[in-house]
Formats: C-alpha cells, structure tokens, sequence
C-alpha cells in the first residue's frame, strides 16, 4: 500500500508540481515586448501588463490589442526555455 502511494506521488503528483512551479515563474518574468502565445492559440507582443492582465498587440500593423488574464498565457516564443540551455 505505501509503496503505491509513492509511486503515486512520484510519478503523478510531483511533476505536475514541478510542471506549476515552471509556469508561475514563466509568468511571473514576462515582459513588455515578449512574442507570446495564449492558450486559445493567439500570437501577438506583449504591449502592456499588470499584477492581474496581460495586454497584447495581435496585428503588426494596424495597433489592434487584446486584454488577456496573464493565466492565458500559454508560453513566451522568443526566449529559450531553461531546459534547452
């Protein structure tokens, strides 16, 4: 029985949380001018932020913006990830 518990913790439950750990710190470095992705698939320029929201500038050439959560942000596109060095 302990032993299933364990397998269940470290092969299910630990990481996903170290899965959560990585995405609140994604989060928590984004900044103005970062080529990002939602998780509803759109591409666009971080143009503003705050605590709660994310501004997003979706068309290169007209100024058409999108206020997001910063919980939509699915990744950010133009900084490599730490796991790619």
């Amino acid at each position: 029985m302990l032993a299933m518990v364990a397998f269940f913790y470290f092969f299910m439950i630990r990481p996903q949380q170290k899965q959560e750990k990585k995405r609140k710190a994604m989060l928590a470095s984004l900044k103005k001018n970062d080529k990002v992705v939602t998780t509803s698939g759109i591409y666009g320029t971080v143009a503003a932020l705050d605590e709660r929201t994310v501004t997003l500038k979706i068309d290169e050439k007209g100024d058409v913006r999108v206020k997001f959560d910063r919980s939509a942000i699915s990744g950010i596109l133009n900084r490599p990830s730490p796991d790619q060095g």
